[in-house]
């Protein structure tokens, strides 16, 4: 039986699949970047307090437990941002990814004072309440940032134009 569409993707060649956009991706765009973001930003926060509120059951500490669940959730929604929030930047993934963690820094910073301050006060009974006041704090630093450097076009420079021969 023919499978239509699947036929030709089966002898596609894994570069031109690379080059196709993604289902996810595809589907996602009916929905303002915003809105991608926060959804991104939803699971990155699902997944930090998931860890953060595991890790203490050992006996750890809560801020050495941040600093763990905030670096994974940070690789998290790295990679989803990537994926379903903001379009392709035109550099290297790793220039990118320098640029994502300078934006992360101040947004986490911002983040993890708000949550440290709170922890340590008036939401040390609660400290998922702190977690979630300091995220919304950085959230907003994050959006900004990672729409005006991080995953901003990459534009043309002098060295590009004289590169391509265009004058």
């Amino acid at each position: 039986m023919s499978g239509g569409n699947n036929d030709r993707r089966s002898r596609a060649t894994p570069v031109a699949l690379a080059a196709q956009p993604h289902w996810l991706r595809q589907s996602l765009d009916i929905l303002p970047r915003p809105l991608r973001f926060l959804g991104v930003g939803g699971i990155g926060l699902l997944t930090d307090l998931g860890i953060f509120t595991a890790i203490p059951l050992h006996g750890a500490h809560p801020i050495a437990t941040r600093c763990v669940s905030l670096a994974i959730a940070t690789l998290v929604t790295w990679r989803l941002n990537r994926a379903v929030t903001f379009n392709a930047s035109g550099r290297r993934q790793h220039d990118e990814a320098m640029r994502y963690a300078a934006v992360t820094a101040m947004s986490q910073g911002t983040s993890f004072a708000i949550f440290s301050a709170l922890v340590l006060t008036v939401l040390a009974p609660i400290p998922q309440l702190a977690v979630i006041a300091g995220a919304a704090c950085g959230a907003a630093i994050a959006y900004t940032g990672h729409t005006l450097f991080a995953f901003a076009p990459r534009r043309r420079t002098i060295r590009d134009v004289e590169r391509s021969g265009a004058a």
